[in-house]
């Protein structure tokens, strides 16, 4: 599997924790950074990755880590096709991938520790989408994207 990662400044230790274990783990990993624990802003990262896990049609999913990932959840999901989950454990990952299709995974570095932060992106990553009747939902949430009048 190809992971995209990007943190800010206050998720910047824990990617690159989790970067060493995705390798481990035999994955191919692309970092966007940050690179460095340099103030940051999180929707720049946020808005890469996703913008490259959309491109890679499938072929990637994303890891995106801030303080505590909603701020990097939020910014994630302004980029159409991006649908990204803020979890803080394994069976909340697996969930966001089973049931929603989700695409790119926000943890907070301030919230969980390296241990379960591993055992969050591992569920994320080792669980596939279910489709059928959660296909129709997904599907439901694609609409919202194109609908008329949207904020921008």
């Amino acid at each position: 599997m190809r992971v995209i990662l990007g943190s800010d400044h206050a998720g910047f230790a824990l990617k690159e924790h989790l970067k060493g274990r995705l390798a481990e783990w035999g994955h191919a990993v692309e970092d966007l950074g940050t690179h460095s624990t340099e103030s940051a802003d999180y929707p720049d990262y946020a808005a890469a990755v996703g913008r490259r896990v959309v491109e890679e049609r499938g072929g990637a999913l994303g890891v995106l880590v801030c303080g505590t990932g909603i701020g990097v959840s939020i910014a994630a999901n302004k980029i159409d096709g991006v649908r990204a989950a803020r979890a803080d454990d394994p069976y909340s990952a697996g969930m966001a991938r089973a049931h929603n299709d989700a695409n790119v995974l926000c943890v907070g570095a301030r919230v969980v520790g390296s241990g379960v932060a591993e055992a969050t992106v591992r569920a994320f990553l080792d669980t596939a989408f279910e489709g059928g009747r959660h296909q129709r939902r997904v599907d439901q949430i694609a609409a919202l994207e194109r609908s008329p009048g949207k904020p921008r």
